[in-house]
């Protein structure tokens, strides 16, 4: 009987170590495929798996020359959870028996009922094409396309940078609003394709090499996507940036109030800010463009903010709630540094943006910077951000901007 009842123990011990260690599932470090299922449309994407400062583990999205790390954890023995860093969303996986991943990328704005299935598989660094299923392009599309929207209404134009090499290609394209952040793809034969996932959601272009010098496709998915047409063209440009958002007649200042992550009513009249060159972001932590402005802003200010000049980031949140506003912008401002005020405006709307700044006319999108000089009057506007992937439209923003604050800077007090 002792004997038996030593057996019966030694078996239960076993089967729950090998219970254990059956159910407790790693995720394989190294690099990933992974496939979104949008509508009808797969639309992959690429990842690093590894851990970073010692035991956390990373999983970092490739997009071209781009990459953005987001943290990983488990939250049970064959699942883990990848949170978007300050985009409101994550990832929730499975990992399978043959190692894979099944999951989806979840939106966490409460009331926001909005996921996207994803598959993934590891020690797979291709995007769109297999090795050894290339098709020899029929052309070469590196450098700058105007593109030409369809539609029914007038639709500013867009510019495409392109940068080919063999079938693989990278890429990005402008409109007046910002960047697609940086995409990355094949060509095929006279085909193109290009997806990009930076943690708000994926993008997706498909294109048709006409000759060498004409293009057309479309950017999105399913029924909704956007059909544009294309130029190779080397002096393509966007519509000035600084003419798109302006003032009512009338008027030459702002005034607002709003409450900062402390809940203090901060406005622009505060004596804080009179007498110096003040930038106001009206951004959101759910908008990509604006978050690489704030990684563009947050740094600049820290190396002149002694010179008198204050940044005020006016954000419009996902949801009109001050205590989700606070947690959102609580983690941008961790994550970046941020020493400058934010203030929580109200709900992501350009009616609600008009609601809250009166003072101004033909508001277009986030982010819009508004810059305000010594003497408390509105020097200029800008529309859009275009990041670092932009190459060339991004260091000329930064040449014209560093030229035209250190103009106003230099201004002597009213």
């Amino acid at each position: 009987m002792k004997i038996n009842r030593l057996l019966l123990t030694i078996f239960l011990t076993a089967a729950v170590v090998i219970s254990a260690q059956a159910q407790s599932k790693q995720i394989k470090e190294g690099i990933w495929r992974g496939v979104f299922k949008v509508g009808e449309t797969d639309v992959p994407f690429n990842f690093e798996v590894k851990k970073k400062d010692g035991n956390q583990l990373v999983l970092t999205a490739i997009n071209g020359d781009r990459r953005d790390d987001f943290n990983a954890k488990y939250f049970s023995s064959d699942s883990l959870q990848v949170t978007m860093n300050t985009f409101e969303a994550a990832f929730f996986a499975k990992i399978e028996n043959d190692g894979s991943l099944t999951g989806i990328h979840k939106s966490l704005v409460p009331g926001v009922n909005r996921a996207i299935p994803f598959t993934a598989q590891p020690n797979k660094n291709y995007r769109f094409v297999e090795p050894g299923k290339e098709i020899k392009p029929s052309a070469t599309i590196t450098g700058k396309w105007l593109v030409k929207i369809q539609s029914d209404k007038p639709v500013a134009d867009r510019v495409a940078v392109f940068e080919q090499k063999g079938n693989k290609l990278n890429g990005i394209i402008l409109s007046i609003t910002g960047d697609s952040r940086e995409l990355q793809g094949n060509v095929q034969g006279d085909e193109f394709l290009l997806s990009g996932f930076t943690g708000s959601g994926p993008s997706y272009v498909t294109g048709k090499i006409i000759d060498g010098k004409s293009i057309e496709g479309a950017i999105g998915f399913g029924p909704n996507a956007t059909k544009f047409s294309g130029v190779k063209d080397d002096n393509a440009a966007l519509a000035d940036a600084y003419s798109l958002t302006f003032l009512k007649p009338g008027y030459e200042k702002l005034d607002f109030t709003f409450p900062d992550l402390n809940g203090k009513q901060v406005s622009l009249s505060d004596e804080k800010y009179k007498g110096k060159v003040v930038v106001i972001e009206l951004m959101g932590t759910w908008c990509p463009n604006c978050i690489d402005q704030v990684s563009f802003m947050a740094p600049w200010y820290k190396e002149n903010k002694s010179k008198g000049v204050e940044i005020i980031g006016l954000a419009f949140e996902a949801k009109d709630d001050y205590e989700f506003a606070k947690r959102t912008l609580t983690k941008l401002k961790t994550r970046y540094d941020v020493q400058y005020d934010l203030l929580f405006a109200g709900k992501s709307d350009k009616n609600e943006v008009a609601q809250k700044l009166v003072a101004l006319k033909e508001f277009i999108a986030f982010p819009t910077t508004i810059i305000v000089g010594r003497d408390g009057k509105v020097k200029e506007i800008h529309t859009g951000f275009s990041g670092k992937g932009t190459g060339q439209f991004y260091d000329e923003y930064v040449k014209k901007w560093n030229t035209d604050l250190a103009k106003l800077i230099a201004e002597p007090l009213p």
